[in-house]
């Protein structure tokens, strides 16, 4: 089966989820973060709801509030992708009905976490998602956080569902992933800033970011020169941008991201607990980190 080389674009951000400043949605920081990160940052696609996005703590009501938003924001020159995994097969489609409804141009599903299920679960749970709707699936394996790891058999079988067309890499094997790239025409997208562009030079399409709220345009640039076959200014943007491709993961990326955005006078708000706020000091280091990335803060 052959899809779209390249169904999100080359560069997706997994955006953050700006609360006002007493923990509510801030719908229209949404819309204008989502602005920005399209507009300045040249994101192809948003990932709306992820992890990034502090989907563990959001409700399905404000889920759908916020990818509505985002949708209407930049939904004509940008994929919006919504992140609809959960350890629940029956909500995790759930949320995909929902998200289709809103307009999402496709879905992100998270290898389900915690109750750590076989490979044979791990297959019949994505497999169930991509038969429910009719979006185009990306599936997301990164055991470190899911406490499984998505097999190379598992991942080349589901490759055969004509709707799961897309992978966010945070598995951190290339070796697994070039078996993968080998065997499927699923399109793979690195989960990992720093990770891009070794992705790339075995096969990879693109990025799915966190830095990039502040690297896109760098890392844009980084994947578009790997492409033209200028490897020499892909290297070049790889090594300016790694200090933020690494340094906003000093702790959790979703705190860092939202200091760096409000020290920009940027829609972000305050993190919901379990997350607590970045410190000074830990805003300081960003702002040292960007610096060396040739970026300020």
């Amino acid at each position: 089966m052959t899809h779209d080389p390249r169904p999100f674009g080359r560069l997706l951000t997994a955006m953050v989820t700006p609360f006002a400043p007493d923990g509510s949605l801030d719908v229209e920081g949404a819309a204008k973060l989502a602005t920005y990160l399209v507009d300045e940052q040249r994101n192809d696609a948003l990932v709306v709801s992820g992890t990034t996005g502090e989907s563990p703590t959001t409700t399905d009501a404000e889920k759908e509030t916020l990818l509505r938003a985002v949708v209407d924001a930049v939904g004509d020159r940008a994929k919006i992708v919504a992140g609809v995994g959960t350890n629940n097969t029956a909500h995790t489609i759930e949320l995909a009905h929902a998200a289709e409804k809103a307009g999402a141009h496709g879905v992100l599903v998270v290898t389900p976490y915690y109750n750590k299920p076989p490979q044979e679960g791990v297959a019949r749970h994505f497999l169930a998602v991509a038969d429910a709707v009719g979006l185009p699936v990306m599936i997301y394996d990164i055991p470190h956080r899911a406490g499984t790891a998505i097999a190379t058999e598992t991942m080349c079988r589901i490759a055969e569902h004509e709707r799961i067309v897309a992978v966010k890499d945070a598995k951190g094997d290339l070796i697994a992933s070039s078996w993968v790239l080998g065997r499927t025409d699923l399109a793979y997208y690195s989960g990992d800033d720093a990770a891009t562009l070794p992705l790339l030079s075995i096969g990879g399409v693109g990025l799915v970011g966190t830095s990039t709220h502040f690297t896109g345009v760098l890392a844009k640039d980084m994947i578009e020169a790997f492409e033209r076959g200028d490897n020499a200014t892909a290297l070049a943007r790889h090594r300016q941008a790694m200090p933020l491709f690494t340094g906003i993961f000093r702790v959790p990326g979703t705190m860092l991201v939202k200091a760096g955005l409000n020290a920009q006078g940027r829609p972000a708000g305050p993190v919901r607990s379990p997350l607590v706020d970045a410190t000074g000091a830990e805003l300081d280091q960003l702002r040292r980190d960007a610096a060396d990335a040739g970026i300020a803060l």
